[in-house]
């Protein structure tokens, strides 16, 4: 053996493997469900947060949840739907998070993962919060974002679900509020 040899890395550890498969299943999972949603006559609560879950966890492809939840709303008392859709959506982005975990080499380089990276290590997670809390079809970014700089992870879900719950309830006292004009 060479002295001064340098023992080669692999190029994606065992750990971060693991991460990215577990948000390829979950990505994979969430796209099968969701088809079958479709043909729900009466939607509650678990089912809003079975729909806001599955939408939340596809990763960068939209699935859509929030409609869903507009649509229920002048049917499900308003506080309740916003908190299981926000529970479910925020435990959804677990799959984003993971897959930046696991495979941050891959967005390091695009512009917006180098503006949420910014904004979330300065803020950490009240930009999460707040990212969550407004309709921003980026939050994807944001989450693998979370995971490639290695935030918290109970950091990362407290402030999704808080923030996603926020929205949720906003969303259905309007969904609510706007069926009596219809």
């Amino acid at each position: 053996m060479a002295t001064g040899a340098k023992k080669e890395e692999p190029l994606i550890s065992g750990k971060d493997a693991l991460s990215l498969a577990s948000a390829l299943v979950i990505t994979i999972i969430a796209v099968a469900l969701f088809r079958n949603f479709g043909s729900l006559q009466h939607i509650g609560y678990l089912e809003i947060f079975i729909i806001s879950l599955v939408s939340s966890a596809t990763i960068l492809l939209p699935l859509p949840g929030f409609a869903i939840v507009f649509a229920s709303a002048p049917y499900l008392n308003p506080l309740l739907l916003g908190i299981a859709a926000g529970l479910g959506s925020g435990l959804g982005e677990i799959a984003g998070y993971l897959a930046g975990y696991a495979g941050h080499n891959a967005v390091e380089r695009t512009s917006i993962f180098r503006h949420h990276k910014k904004q979330i290590e300065k803020y950490g997670a009240p930009a999460i919060f707040l990212l969550a809390f407004i309709p921003n079809p980026a939050f994807d970014v944001a989450g693998i974002t979370a995971g490639a700089i290695r935030m918290p992870f109970w950091k990362f879900i407290l402030a999704s679900v808080c923030g996603k719950m926020l929205r949720y309830i906003a969303l259905a006292y309007v969904g609510g509020w706007s069926a009596a004009w219809l």
